[in-house]
């Protein structure tokens, strides 16, 4: 059994093994300046997609090299991409896509030292996921957890909205078929709450199984929502993910819970790249606006 990075019965209040970092979705296929950026910002911590990671991705020890000259650690970095099959519930594809992750995690995580193994699941099928669905994901990522156990890494899904797994009773059919002590679970609080879920109450539920965390914001609105989920062309006509403060998250209390629980885990700000037609600016003034909050408002002593 994996060691998740948090104990479970904490004996005092602290936020001191809390670390944030930055995930590269807000900047596209990863660069140099991304790097300084996120230094400069102070974040201590960087996750990639696999897609986004250019040449890096044949030359990993290049990538660690830079990482380690600004302080940066690698989380994680997700799955996806030419050449990564991610067909889960198929299983015509299933050996493929077990195969292809192993070798990821071999080949890549495993130079920077990553714990766990943060995974999407593909493409929501039309009409979403029958239990027979959600029994092949089980199935196929139980599969992957057994190898990546074995390498040390924790494989970790991310329900998704659009993905096959984005609703509540998804989230917790996916958690009652996989293996808790090889698979964990990856909670998106902006996907939780457009998904129609209480991220709050997910990682209350959930936190012995949560090696890391994402935090990203909704409108306010979404507070509380349990509707049906937007669409993709909702998202496209005005961005559905925010900045950390606009209100549809509760983060105050999900700050205090990790508190309460002496959390050691790592929080990625998984924030979409910025729409200037929106008012939304740079990604460095994204991250100032997120930093920010962390400091001012959450009282955060350190990223």
């Amino acid at each position: 059994m994996i060691r998740l990075p948090h104990p479970a019965s904490p004996t005092s209040r602290s936020t001191s093994g809390i670390h944030f970092a930055v995930g590269n979705a807000i900047f596209g296929e990863l660069d140099l300046s991304h790097l300084d950026l996120i230094h400069e910002y102070g974040f201590p911590g960087l996750e990639p997609y696999r897609s986004w990671l250019g040449p890096y991705l044949r030359e990993p020890q290049a990538l660690k090299d830079l990482l380690a000259g600004r302080g940066i650690t690698m989380v994680t970095c997700s799955n996806g991409g030419a050449g990564q099959s991610t067909q889960f519930i198929d299983p015509r594809h299933r050996q493929q896509t077990v195969d292809d992750h192993v070798a990821f995690t071999r080949d890549f995580l495993n130079v920077f030292g990553c714990r766990h193994f943060k995974i999407n699941m593909g493409a929501r099928p039309a009409g979403g996921p029958s239990d027979d669905d959600l029994k092949a994901i089980a199935t196929t990522i139980n599969e992957i957890g057994k190898r990546t156990a074995d390498l040390g890494v924790l494989i970790a899904p991310h329900p998704h909205i659009w993905g096959p797994v984005e609703r509540p009773e998804e989230v917790d059919r996916l958690m009652e078929l996989t293996d808790p002590r090889i698979v964990g679970l990856i909670v998106d609080t902006g996907q939780i709450n457009l998904g129609g879920g209480d991220p709050v109450a997910l990682i209350d539920k959930y936190y012995d199984r949560i090696p890391a965390l994402h935090w990203k914001d909704t409108r306010a609105e979404y507070r509380g929502y349990t509707g049906p989920t937007p669409t993709r062309e909702q998202h496209e006509t005005a961005i559905l993910y925010k900045d950390l403060g606009t209100g549809g998250v509760d983060f105050p209390a999900i700050w205090t819970l990790l508190a309460e629980r002496n959390s050691q885990t790592w929080i990625t700000l998984d924030l979409d790249p910025p729409r200037p037609n929106e008012g939304e600016g740079t990604p460095a003034e994204k991250l100032a606006i997120n930093r920010r909050y962390l400091i001012e408002t959450l009282k955060v002593e350190h990223l």
